[in-house]
């Protein structure tokens, strides 16, 4: 199907946003509380602090993962970017195949 890749990158960008904020609202916090409180797979709670981290969005302590000063800015940023693809997705409904 044609929304295939778009479904799965949308998820994926789900679980950061999910880590990113409970970082930033609860860090330092290590992965195994991570996937408790989120439900989360710990594997892809590593993997998604993985990416975190390299967009420099969290950064590594001994406590557990904890937001870098440019996660507040960022996740503010990210809020304003869904608003504009939930805008697109609108779009496309209103093309009206059928």
């Amino acid at each position: 199907m044609l929304t295939g890749r778009v479904q799965h990158e949308l998820e994926l960008l789900k679980r950061h946003a999910i880590i990113l904020k409970k970082v930033m609202d609860s860090g330092p916090i290590g992965i195994m509380r991570l996937s408790l409180e989120t439900g989360i797979p710990d594997h892809l709670v590593r993997y998604s602090l993985r990416v975190l981290e390299q967009q420099r969005l969290i950064s590594p302590s001994t406590q557990g993962a904890v937001a870098t000063k440019s996660a507040e800015a960022a996740y503010a940023e990210f809020m304003a970017e869904l608003e504009k693809i939930s805008e697109m997705t609108e779009d496309i409904k209103r093309i009206g195949f059928g």
